[in-house]
């Protein structure tokens, strides 16, 4: 799922070429991100779309060559001047008068000849990588050009870039191009995706784009010495494909600024973006005012919340802190960095939503469009969640730059720890972290790479936290030491509890929202919900996303078997906030329901419970002692694996895999539950207080 659909698409016509283009946002001025060589798409600028897109117009299209454009096989389809000409015909077309041009690597060249040949057209110019051929271009490309099309018996290194290698093993060029172009650590998924973007053209397109080059050295400094508009390059220094002297070179001959990213390679608004994004922003458009300022004696306290909209438990336990905190903050002034579902708990406990919020691309959306049948691969679906976790982050750095915090608040807040410590200059305010699972976990049916892709995101964790200790002023994991499953990060990491306990504070006891029913006791709560004398109440529920609604569908399914065993058994099936009720089977006697804002509370007052696998809502249950059955996702590690294992702490709920969810299995052990005391081990209470605590001597 993108962080942002276009406002507008279409297609432009130039001599028989279909082009693809894109706009997204208003106002001025418009930012128009260039095609870069055809091995890749506009998808290359996903992380700038959508945050540019919320301060000026983006136009962006795709090169001819890769995308939804087309592919022409003759090479002088590929010259130069047809990119520069595409460019111009698309920006006609999208009445768009002139622009921000934004370039990457081949795209300097076409960039180089709108801004020379049509400077009325060109506002500013951003070089990224730029591979315009200058003076420190020319030893590498000759000695790559003199054995292009040369055949050989073994291909290493940069003999693969090469004519025949490329039409032999498109694959194996496109890993070996992506990898020396990505030499950042912990780059799979960007390299990854470049791989896939590649792999979307042909070996014969690439060839032509190749051969269809022709620009000189003479002619791009030319060119490059016409430039009038400020000039903006950004060069990697460990930039393999073009060298960071080619950016060098083209800077000092506009005039321009030069940014040297240190440590970088040949694409770093994909592996650095909060760096390029900022940089561009700075360049590129108008200076934005705060909209306040203050004298810091005269500021109130103030406190950024971001909960996770992964799941409600967050937005339970996280308002029942705040609760806990303004009890030890007199006058604190909290908002929240949320998204529905969190927001609609938020809002039925009248908390303050930031207006930024309207800007979050939706992870509760994408979450679901990752699901399959009663299947979720957590971890591959985060990680493909990049692209709205990273448009997320910048909302969230935006709306902490335009108002003053004493605190921020992350309850597995990913997008925010995990871009902090990439660019840690960014903090300016206390900074707390929660949490209730350490490290991802690999599902031992997904073979090698799921070892590999979970050990490496693990490693770079650690990696972070270890080299900025300082970022997080807390760092607070909602239970027990011993809640940690045992085990390692992965070949050569370390174990998770001890890495955990050296680095985490513990609440002790998990953080059961407002406790209901400590306050006003089960027998009220059946009362005040209806729940008749003689009647076993069940609730179905599958949690705050739409992953659930095929297990919900099978459990209401079981209504009529356990009626049969069970006179007086009354089955409430909860299909949450985002599970269409209308999708839902129609069984008679099953009362069905929607967004339910006091389901903690409900399932306080039940007989029994048939759930996901999710933490909160089964600890919930686990505390309230009552009788549940849970079903973990497939593939889904944290509930097969984290919640597992404590669950089995507390000798609470009774797991079943979906497939043995049968209507007379489910019936049978219904029964079962409800004949049988329920002997949980007690959860601790005061969670939510110790945690505020913590966080309150931040304050």
């Amino acid at each position: 799922m993108r962080a942002r659909q276009p406002d507008r698409e279409g297609y432009t016509v130039r001599k028989g070429v279909r082009l693809h283009w894109e706009v997204h946002g208003q106002g001025t001025p418009t930012v128009f991100l260039l095609p870069a060589w055809s091995i890749i798409h506009s998808r290359h600028w996903k992380f700038q779309v959508a945050d540019l897109a919320r301060h000026c117009r983006v136009l962006v299209m795709d090169g001819r060559g890769n995308g939804l454009s087309d592919r022409p096989l003759d090479p002088a389809a590929y010259a130069e001047d047809e990119f520069a000409a595409d460019a111009l015909a698309v920006m006609d077309d999208t009445e768009t008068a002139d622009a921000a041009l934004v370039s990457l690597s081949n795209g300097a060249r076409w960039a180089l000849l709108l801004a020379a040949e049509h400077p009325e057209r060109v506002i500013s110019a951003a070089f990224i990588g730029p591979a315009a051929p200058f003076a420190p271009w020319a030893p590498l490309r000759s000695a790559i050009s003199a054995v292009f099309d040369e055949k050989f018996e073994e291909y290493v290194d940069w003999m693969k870039f090469n004519s025949h290698y490329w039409l032999e093993a498109h694959r194996g060029f496109l890993e070996f191009f992506f990898g020396r172009a990505l030499p950042e650590a912990h780059s799979t998924k960007p390299f990854e995706d470049a791989v896939a973007w590649g792999l979307e053209t042909t070996p014969e397109v690439l060839l032509a784009t190749d051969r269809g080059l022709s620009m000189d050295e003479v002619r791009a400094s030319e060119l490059a010495g016409r430039v009038i508009c400020p000039v903006l390059v950004i060069h990697g220094d460990e930039d393999e494909i073009v060298m960071h002297p080619n950016g060098a070179a083209l800077a000092e001959l506009t005039h321009g600024r030069l940014l040297t990213m240190e440590g970088s390679g040949h694409i770093p608004h994909l592996r650095d973006p909060v760096t390029v994004n900022l940089a561009l922003r700075d360049f590129a458009l108008p200076a934005r005012p705060r909209a306040e300022r203050r004298r810091g004696p005269r500021r109130p306290r103030r406190a950024l919340f971001v909960s996770s909209p992964i799941g409600l438990g967050h937005a339970r336990r996280d308002v029942a802190i705040a609760r806990e905190l303004r009890h030890r903050v007199p006058n604190l002034e909290i908002e929240w960095l949320a998204q529905d579902p969190v927001t609609r708990v938020l809002q039925t406990h009248g908390e303050t939503i930031h207006p930024a919020s309207r800007d979050l691309a939706s992870e509760s959306r994408h979450i679901e469009l990752e699901s399959g049948s009663h299947r979720l691969h957590v971890f591959e679906a985060w990680r493909r969640m990049d692209e709205i976790l990273f448009s997320n982050f910048m909302v969230f750095l935006d709306a902490v730059r335009e108002r003053d915090y004493d605190l921020w608040i992350g309850d597995e807040a990913w997008e925010v720890d995990h871009y902090l410590h990439e660019n840690p200059e960014l903090k300016q305010a206390a900074y707390v972290w929660l949490t209730d699972f350490v490290g991802w976990l690999p599902m031992p049916t997904l073979g090698k790479h799921d070892i590999e892709l979970t050990a490496d995101y693990n490693a770079e964790m650690i990696e972070h936290i270890e080299r900025y200790p300082w970022l997080r002023d807390r760092a607070i994991f909602i239970g027990r030491p011993r809640d940690v499953p045992p085990g390692t990060f992965g070949p050569n990491l370390p174990e998770i509890r001890k890495w955990t306990q050296r680095h985490y504070q513990f609440t002790d006891g998990y953080i059961l929202g407002l406790d209901a029913t400590a306050r006003v006791g089960r027998d009220e709560l059946r009362r005040r919900f209806g729940f008749r004398e003689g009647e076993t109440i069940c609730i179905a529920s599958v949690g705050g996303s739409g992953v659930g609604s095929e297990l919900l569908g099978r459990l209401m399914g079981a209504f009529p078997a356990v009626l049969r065993r069970l006179p007086g058994f009354r089955m409430i099936a909860v299909a949450g906030p985002r599970i269409d009720v209308s999708t839902l089977p129609q069984v008679d006697g099953v009362e069905v329901r929607g967004f339910v804002p006091d389901l903690d509370q409900q399932l306080a007052a039940c007989d029994v419970a048939l759930v996901q696998g999710g933490l909160s809502t089964t600890m919930e249950l686990t505390a309230a002692r009552r009788p549940f059955i849970y079903f973990p996702l497939r593939d889904h590690c944290e509930q097969n694996f984290q919640v597992r294992h404590r669950l089995e702490q507390y000798r609470a709920g009774r797991r079943m895999d979906f497939d043995e969810a049968t209507q007379e299995h489910l019936a049978a052990t219904i029964e079962s539950l409800v004949s049988q005391p329920v002997e949980y081990v007690d959860v601790e209470g005061g969670g939510a207080a110790r945690a505020a605590k913590l966080i309150a001597e931040l304050l």
